[in-house]
């Protein structure tokens, strides 16, 4: 039952990934009086990819061994395009939106990313999503409906749109990650906010080279690295137990966060459509908590390298180069194999329905 409680070990992280995002929404509207949107969005993806990378090279100067295995040249162009649209494009169009809109109503927005990147994911990579999932989503999207209604209609203005806009180079973001998800999350978290961060602090400064207040420009670091950078990593670790349209699914959670902390710490007001989209909301992460998928299916043989240990998919000969100890990584072949049991569609279970 290994498999199983690393699922259950995942979605923690999913969830937790959820949490620290969503907490650092209403923190960083909160700093946008001093710090433009678009230094914003590059402070806090340096903040993390500084933080991580610190972190990452104390960890290697502790002599700890390698445990996760590396980016390869084939990554790269994988990599490029998660900086690109989750790094550079979607904090830029965040940031942008919550100059505009309250932060507990941009929070709410945000479930938009879990339905695209769901979506793709169903579309795109064919991921199952069977009808409680489904109705799940079905249920966080009213959630979104009952928070937009203005007056008999629906009603987003710029700043709600750009906020759109960011879900949808999040959910693109998130099933380009998917692709990485059997590499160190730490080494990606930490080369996608460098490079990311680096590239709009520079746009941002060629506009305007006027830098904010040292202690502004701590806090938005200090919030980066916690809400996107750690956030980060934990969503790879979920997205390699349990893919792109779950892992999503279950980051649905970080908006109402998001606008709780908005209400409570920050005194934004509590209105009856924010309370009514929360239980939605609520309801649609129960299904997707309850879901339970099982069926015959069959592994085709494969060969790739990830941090693993010696469960019912990982019965294999080790070389005399390989790691000892438990998890380890080294590359290592799957034989082909069928067999039953609960299982979400991680980097073992990618196989269309």
């Amino acid at each position: 039952m290994r498999g199983l409680a690393q699922s259950r070990t995942a979605i923690g992280f999913a969830l937790g990934s959820a949490v620290l995002f969503g907490a650092s929404t209403p923190f960083a509207k909160a700093l946008l009086v001093d710090v433009s949107p678009w230094l914003m969005a590059g402070l806090l993806y340096l903040g993390a990819g500084l933080g991580l990378g610190l972190f990452r090279l104390a960890g290697m100067r502790r002599g700890r061994g390698q445990r996760e295995a590396p980016l390869r040249g084939k990554d790269l162009g994988w990599l490029a395009a998660v900086i690109l649209f989750g790094g550079v494009a979607g904090p830029v169009l965040l940031m942008f939106g919550l100059t505009s809109t309250t932060a507990s109503a941009v929070s709410l927005l945000l479930n938009l990313e879990g339905v695209s990147t769901l979506a793709i994911a169903w579309i795109i990579y064919r991921e199952n999503v069977d009808l409680r999932v489904g109705l799940g989503a079905a249920a966080i999207l009213m959630g979104v409906a009952v928070l937009s209604w203005k007056g008999g209609k629906i009603g987003l203005d710029a700043g709600a749109l750009a906020v759109v806009g960011a879900c949808l180079c999040g959910g693109i973001d998130n099933n380009l990650t998917r692709k990485l998800s059997s590499a160190d999350p730490i080494q990606i978290a930490t080369i996608k906010g460098l490079a990311a961060g680096a590239t709009n602090v520079a746009l941002a400064l060629g506009q305007n080279p006027t830098l904010p207040s040292w202690p502004a420009t701590a806090m938005a670091m200090a919030i980066g690295l916690v809400g996107y950078g750690l956030s980060l990593v934990m969503f790879i670790y979920g997205l390699r137990h349990l893919g792109s349209a779950r892992t999503g699914a279950y980051f649905s959670l970080a908006p109402f966060i998001g606008a709780a902390v908005a209400v409570i710490a920050f005194g934004e007001q509590m209105t009856t459509p924010l309370a009514a989209a929360g239980l939605l909301m609520a309801a649609g992460l129960y299904l997707h908590l309850s879901e339970r998928h099982e069926h015959p299916h069959h592994h085709a043989d494969m060969t790739h390298e990830h941090a693993h240990v010696h469960d019912e998919h990982h019965r294999h000969d080790h070389s005399p180069t390989d790691p000892s100890g438990e998890p380890h990584t080294h590359v290592h072949r799957h034989p082909p194999l069928t067999h039953r049991h609960p299982h979400y569609p991680d980097i073992h279970h990618r196989h269309e329905h």
